[in-house]
């Protein structure tokens, strides 16, 4: 166990979140941040120079760049400024650091280094969508990005099927519409999801409908903006005859899954026990 002083450390890590669309968002903290850091880390030096300007505000502190690219060498760097003392504020593009967005390993060296970190709290994508969305917010989990191979999403989401929490995913637009089939394949064309684009900004949509519609919807045009789908989590679907189940394995074997986590994973969605599916679908491969 850790704990961290932070009267007995000479600088801190300030992870602060940036507004996700609508510049007048940003809470004054943020803006006092940006005005008496020491350092600012920016995933782009060039956005939050825009952004600055749009609040009026000029960084005092040196900017730095960190971003995926750059992360793994400037973390030591970062790390040695909080430690001699400075204030580092670590911003990203959009939403709060360390959330699909670069932050992670800065929080773990100063974790480790016994320096103190802590939080400028601001607008988050996620809990935005959440919110709007009109499914379930009582228990909910935030998946990141979908894999963009067709055969590791399908994996994805097939473990992901009988899970009842109300899922949330980033996607880039011209992906959402392979997303919407494949979520429509796995958890089932019926399930009701919501598809938020350009969240807080001039145009901000919010689609809902069921997973069939929204793939159908898609697939009509182009989607553009940020997106993030939401999707409702399984109901609990009534327990369904082996037989029925078989084409599901073939399907998980066929993306990649060994035969016996496929007939695992679809044991427990469909109800049933696995060693009579696995027994049906030897028999199927057999015939």
């Amino acid at each position: 166990m850790t704990r961290v002083e932070e009267q007995h450390s000479p600088g801190r890590l300030v992870l602060a979140g940036t507004p996700i669309g609508n510049a007048g968002d940003a809470t004054a903290r943020l803006v006092d941040l940006l005005t008496t850091a020491d350092v600012v880390a920016a995933e782009d030096t060039r956005r939050l120079h825009r952004l600055a300007s749009t609040l009026g505000v000029v960084p005092r502190g040196k900017v730095l760049s960190y971003h995926e690219h750059n992360e793994v060498e400037r973390t030591p760097e970062l790390v040695d400024a909080v430690r001699s003392g400075s204030t580092v504020a670590l911003v990203t593009d959009a939403g709060m650091p360390s959330v699909s967005d670069p932050g992670y390993r800065l929080v773990r060296g100063c974790v480790e280094a016994g320096l103190p970190v802590t939080v400028v709290p601001g607008p988050s994508a996620v809990l935005t969508a959440l919110a709007v969305s009109g499914l379930p917010s009582d228990r909910f989990a935030f998946e990141g990005f979908a894999p963009r191979k067709p055969g590791e999403r399908s994996r994805v989401f097939a473990a992901l099927a009988a899970d009842e929490r109300t899922l949330l995913f980033f996607e880039s637009p011209h992906r959402t519409a392979a997303t919407l089939a494949a979520m429509a394949e796995a958890f089932g064309a019926d399930r009701p999801a919501a598809v938020c684009r350009e969240l807080t900004k001039t145009y901000e949509e919010v689609v809902r409908g069921s997973l069939g519609e929204l793939a159908a919807w898609a697939a009509e045009g182009e989607v553009r903006g940020e997106v993030c789908v939401v999707v409702a989590g399984s109901s609990g679907a009534p327990n369904r005859q082996p037989g029925e189940l078989v084409e599901e394995v073939l399907g998980l074997v066929s993306s990649g899954y060994r035969l016996k986590d496929a007939v695992r994973l679809t044991a427990d969605r469909g109800g049933v026990p696995s060693r009579t599916l696995y027994d049906e679908v030897v028999v199927r491969r057999r015939g």
